[in-house]
């Protein structure tokens, strides 16, 4: 199987191109600050996945998925401080917020499935 079959691999990709989406409309000014930083994290999600999946052994893997977790969690931190300086309307933010939720939920119980 490869990493492009895995659910949370797909998920996490349909998250980085919703945090490009999202980031279309913030202004310019942001393009070096919290567009870069959102879009940076949301892409490290699926990218660390992938690596991951590729090394030698399940630990190997494991690590990989903790460091998407902690991209998830700096994602999570970066839409929440964008939201509340107002860089986009704000019910733009809450399906996506509610999706880095739901992405760090599927993580921890993949993580937590590979560990026993």
């Amino acid at each position: 199987m490869s990493y492009r079959e895995q659910f949370i691999w797909n998920r996490s990709v349909d998250l980085a191109v919703n945090c490009y989406s999202l980031t279309q409309l913030f202004p310019k000014s942001e393009l070096y600050g919290l567009t870069s930083q959102i879009r940076r994290s949301a892409v490290s999600v699926a990218s660390n996945i992938a690596e991951g999946y590729g090394r030698r052994t399940k630990n190997e893997y494991l690590h990989f998925l903790y460091i998407s977790l902690g991209s998830l969690r700096e994602l999570d931190t970066q839409l929440i401080i964008a939201q509340r300086v107002n860089l986009a309307d704000n019910q733009l933010f809450t399906p996506l917020i509610k999706e880095v939720e739901e992405m760090q939920r599927i993580m921890v119980a993949t993580v937590n499935k590979l560990k026993t």
